[in-house]
This record gives C-alpha cells, structure tokens and sequence, in this order.
C-alpha cells in the first residue's frame, strides 16, 4: 500500500467555510502515515477552532506569528525548517494573493517564505472570485514558483452558487498528495504514483458500469498540453462564413479536466460561448489558418496535443470585400484546402504526444482507424454524430470510442462530458506512460 509514511507535513488553514473539511484532511494524512502540524490563520480560527486540530493531531496548534514563547526558539524557522511539504487547504483568495506577492504578515505566509519545504494549495472560494483575472493571476504566478494546485472542485457552494471554487474533498487531497509524494512501506525513493482518487457514485457513467479508467484519476502533473477546441470560421464576405455545429464544450471540458489532474494547459478555441476553465491559458481564433499559427506557436513546449476543434477542411478561395449582392439565382464557391493542423504537428521531429478526434456519421472505427494510421496519431477519439435523438453538437454529454495502435480499443459509456474528459485523460496518461517505456 502506498503511503505518507515519515513525510512532514505543514497544514495551513486559511479563513473560509471550506475550513471545517481541514479538519477531516488532517485526520486523512495521519492515517495515511504522515506527521502533522497545523497552523491557522486568525481567519480560519473563526471557522474552527484550534482545540479542534490539537486534539485531532496530538500535536499543539501553530496560530501566532509573534508568540513570545515559540519566538524564543525561533519558533517560525523551527517550522519552516522542519516541513517535508507545506498543504495549505483551504488556500483563500486572500491567502494566494499574499503568498503570490511575497507578504510574510502572519505565521502561515512568514512561513512558506522561510521554509524550501514543496508548497501544495486547495483552493476555495465563491465561483466569481475564483474566476477573478486578480485570483487567476495570484494562482498562475504561484504555479509558474513550483507551487501545486489541487483543484478547486465545480458543485453547489455555501453561497448557494454553483460552479467551480469548492475545496476538494479530503479523500481527494489525501490521494493527489499520495499521488506526488507517495511511498511504498521500505522503499526511501520518492516518485510520482499513479494512485486512483476516490471518486464518488454520482461520477459513474450514465450506464452505471465503470471501466477500468473511470474512476482512476491519473496525475497530469508538470505536463504541458495544447487543446484546441470549437468551430472555425471561414468568411465568404464580410457578413457571411461558412462554419459547423461545433459548441466547443468538450474542448474545454478536457482543458478543465487536465488543469484538475495538474497540467498546464494552453487551449485555442474558435469562437464560441464558453467560460474559460480557471488556470487555463487561452487563445481565442476564427479561422482555421489563425488556429494553424497559433498552435505552431505554443507547440514546442507541449508534451501533448489534442486536437479536438472541428476545423474547416476548406476555406473561401477569394473572400470578397464587399457584401455579395443578391442578384443571381445561384452562387458558386471557389473553395481551396485548408492546412491539417493534427497532421503538421504529427509529422514534427520532436512532436508531443498526438492525439485526434474524429466525428463520423457512418463507420467510424473504419474512418477513425484510417485517421489514426494516415496522420500518424498516437490516438484517436471518436464518436457517431448525426444520429436521431442522440445530439452531440451543443450537447453536455457525449460518448467516445478510443483508438489506438495494434488493435488498441476503449470505449467511453455516455457520461457527461466533463466525466467523459476525465477519463480519456487517464487513458491519454496511460498510453504517454506506455511509450516513454
């Protein structure tokens, strides 16, 4: 069994309703085999007390910058020194703005400061802070430090909102951290795992019958991935394009769900009607030669790339500069090739890890298979449109069909999709892990 066993852990407890989940967490790490000292902001002590978290972890709860009887021993180097790894969970939008800028005006930040200690943040917060420019900011620039984000978690929040901001579960934490910093019972390495997260039954596929994938969450981690997502816009004049039924949702659920899983992900959309996922950088285009330039941009640095936008194969040979009069009964369309974007990074030298999607009509695994060899993918994702009464485009939920070579098949049961991302995330995970191997 894979373990916390002999890491020292610092947890921080930042003010916020979230803060009574800390509690449970600090409970979770001890049975999991780590040592645990607390500190507590005085805005988390509003919340829960200290008492509360002494009792739990035997050990005295850290709350002051300037006691005088810690401070005699240097009570707050004395801590930064003697952290493995500092968890801070919930980490408000207060807490990561001062840690982002350097502040050390209470024990927890003057700690992080002083400590080399690997830092490690849950945040939680209402949905519209969360996705404040200001938060987002604060977080990427922690992330860009070393920092690791677990979360936060989309669902209903004590404000009554729903969306994304909730603090992770602490099952969930207690297993990404396993995840990072696990190690087995007698073995002094300390490596990256594969652990499963605990998820819970409501994420079961609409079937009822998980595979093998759906409920092992893998760790993305220090992965750098480019998702293209939505339609391209071709213009004919300007008033008119041509395009496709593309919403865009299962782009950005694969980008929401790799930030989750701890990657750094860059996703290039066409335009759409779509919040960005928090953390995410993205990149907006309309036509499929501005996504062709922006993706050779950002591709040198990506391990992976998904290739999920429903890009035009042809583009106006000669976009008029004026509006088309309607004057004659018929018009006709020049129209010329737009570049394969999927095949001009498959065929790259040094090329990320290739993944397609495939929406078909009739024969898919026949067309998707023939994409997969043709284009030189490591693997595709396809799915049956088109069929009545089972909408894809514009749709919350979808179902795939996942190829890849030497006969390599999974198939994704109907789900929505942000649990349908996930899933094909871990099979994206365990196929990279297979072919560095």
């Amino acid at each position: 069994m894979f373990s916390l066993k002999d890491k020292k852990i610092v947890l921080g407890i930042s003010g916020g309703i979230a803060s009574y989940k800390s509690a449970i967490l600090a409970r979770r790490l001890i049975d999991a085999g780590a040592e645990v000292r607390v500190i507590m902001t005085s805005g988390a002590q509003a919340f829960i007390t200290p008492l509360t978290l002494q009792a739990l972890t035997g050990n005295p709860v850290h709350t002051d910058l300037l006691d005088t009887a810690a401070e005699a021993a240097m009570g707050h180097i004395e801590l930064a020194r003697w952290a493995d790894h500092i968890l801070i969970a919930p980490a408000s939008a207060n807490l990561l703005a001062r840690l982002a800028n350097g502040f050390a005006d209470d024990l927890l930040t003057t700690v992080c400061l002083a400590s080399e200690a690997s830092l490690f943040l849950a945040p939680a917060m209402n949905r519209v802070m969360w996705q404040n420019l200001a938060v987002q900011n604060n977080a990427r620039k922690l992330l860009e430090r070393g920092a690791t984000m677990f979360g936060p978690d989309e669902g209903v929040q004590a404000c009554g909102e729903t969306g994304a901001g909730r603090m992770l579960e602490p099952e969930a934490i207690r297993d990404m951290l396993i995840d990072k910093l696990g190690i087995e019972p007698g073995d002094n390495r300390q490596t990256i795992l594969t652990k499963p997260l605990s998820t819970s039954a409501t994420e079961s596929s609409a079937a009822n019958q998980p595979s093998a994938y759906a409920t092992h969450h893998r760790s993305l981690h220090g992965l750098n991935i480019v998702i293209t997502a939505g339609p391209t816009v071709e213009p004919i004049d300007p008033v008119r394009f041509i395009s496709n039924r593309s919403s865009g949702k299962m782009g950005f659920a694969i980008a929401s769900a790799a930030i989750k899983q701890g990657a750094s992900v860059t996703l290039i959309t066409g335009p759409v009607a779509l919040q960005t996922p928090g953390l995410v950088k993205r990149i907006d285009v309309e036509s499929a030669r501005d996504m062709h330039k922006a993706v050779l941009d950002n591709i040198p640095k990506a391990d992976i790339f998904i290739s999920v936008a429903a890009v035009a194969d042809y583009r106006i040979d000669q976009i008029a500069e004026e509006k088309i009069k309607k004057s004659d009964p018929g018009m006709t369309l020049q129209l010329v090739r737009n570049p394969d974007i999927l095949a001009s990074v498959a065929a790259m030298p040094e090329r990320p890890f290739c993944v397609g999607f495939a929406a078909e009509t009739q024969s898919v695994e026949e067309y998707a298979r023939g994409k997969l060899d043709k284009k030189k993918l490591d693997m595709i994702a396809a799915n049956h449109v088109g069929q009545a009464g089972d909408p894809v485009f514009g749709s919350d939920n979808n179902s795939l069909d996942v190829y890849w070579a030497n006969e390599g098949h999974h198939h994704i049961a109907p789900a929505q999709k942000k649990q349908v991302a996930a899933e094909l995330l871990d099979i994206i995970s365990e196929r990279l892990t297979e072919s560095r191997h």
